[in-house]
């Protein structure tokens, strides 16, 4: 179904609420942490408003009432529900001979986004930097360590920029209230080290040039040259496994013992969470590679710093990347 099977009667149509979404998935990705969760908000939401157009009195904006409907149904989701993390939330870092133990369900982990789903595609370039910040994978985690309301209040208030009169009316509370909740998130993510600033970055071209060579790297499994480009403190990680990994001692140890399939990968770009990303592809036969992991690659002045693996295929859709790849030309 979709929100342009609407009756002639309905005071809203797909063209009044189909230019939010975007917006709106990275607001409820911001609060749940997950983009398949996202998803399902944002099209809950847009029924919903579809739904109760009738009743829309034109008093605040449709921008605003999608944010109400959107933040009743986040509240909902999260009603009860633990939070997500990372692995690195969940305990200190192993060796790379550890075991990787268990699978841990998806729920547990804070995913991946595609910049493209939450992300505006052109604009000021200091907004756009912010905007990358508010998405980074530490930073969605540390909302998480939020409770929902103030969850929101953080959100709309230092991401989103609205003033504190707009958030009291969109929660039905008090301006007080408000300026509490935030003042609590606040000292929350300090305690965390988490700030919306925007990072060092390396200037496009460095930053080019560094992925470029870890490609490279990578894809020939030149273990001692992909060491090279790792700052001493990097770290990573590989969902849904609660394993990670700190250095690029045990990174590469860990490459050359049990991840040793991944030798003879392929990488196909893509950009996630305001960071470059690859799709990673096994080889399994015949000349052919299968989806394996969606890598998110932190970058910090000229050195990597994490290297997060979500070893999740059916991310490789959400990212618009093909199912297989065909073998390589000789």
């Amino acid at each position: 179904m979709t929100l342009r099977d609407t009756a002639d009667s309905n005071v809203l149509l797909s063209e009044d609420l189909e230019p939010h979404r975007r917006e709106l998935t990275g607001y409820c990705y911001r609060m749940l942490g997950s983009i398949f969760e996202a998803d399902d908000a944002v099209q809950e939401t847009m029924l919903r408003a579809w739904r109760g157009s009738d009743g829309f009195e034109g008093r605040s904006g449709v921008r605003s009432w999608l944010y109400r409907i959107a933040t009743n149904v986040c509240l909902d989701v999260l009603r009860g529900r633990q939070r997500r993390a990372r692995p690195m939330d969940m305990g200190p870092s192993a060796t790379a001979d550890s075991s990787l133990g268990p699978m841990l369900p998806e729920h547990t982990w804070v995913e991946p986004v595609p910049d493209a789903r939450v992300l505006p595609d052109n604009g000021d370039p200091a907004e756009l930097a912010v905007a990358r910040e508010t998405v980074r994978l530490a930073f969605v985690t540390a909302l998480q360590h939020l409770p929902a309301r103030q969850r929101a209040v953080l959100i709309l208030r230092e991401v989103l920029r609205w003033h504190a009169t707009e958030v009291a009316e969109l929660l039905e509370t008090s301006v007080a209230s408000v300026n509490s909740a935030l003042q609590r998130a606040r000292a929350t993510l300090a305690a965390r080290n988490i700030d919306t600033a925007s990072h060092s970055q390396p200037v496009a071209a460095d930053k080019q040039t560094l992925l470029a060579r870890y490609v490279d790297a990578f894809e020939r499994y030149d273990i001692t040259s992909l060491v090279s480009l790792l700052r001493d403190d990097a770290v990573m990680s590989m969902p849904p496994y609660a394993l990670w990994l700190r250095g690029p001692g045990e990174m590469s140890r860990f490459f050359l013992g049990q991840g040793i399939g991944c030798q003879g990968s392929r990488l196909v770009a893509t950009s996630a969470n305001g960071c470059a990303a690859f799709g990673c592809y096994h080889p399994v036969g015949q000349g052919r590679y299968e989806p394996w992991a969606i890598q998110v690659i932190e970058v910090t002045s000229d050195r990597i710093v994490g290297h997060h693996n979500f070893l999740d295929t059916n991310l490789f859709a959400v990212f618009g990347l093909p199912d297989r790849l065909p073998p390589v030309s000789a």
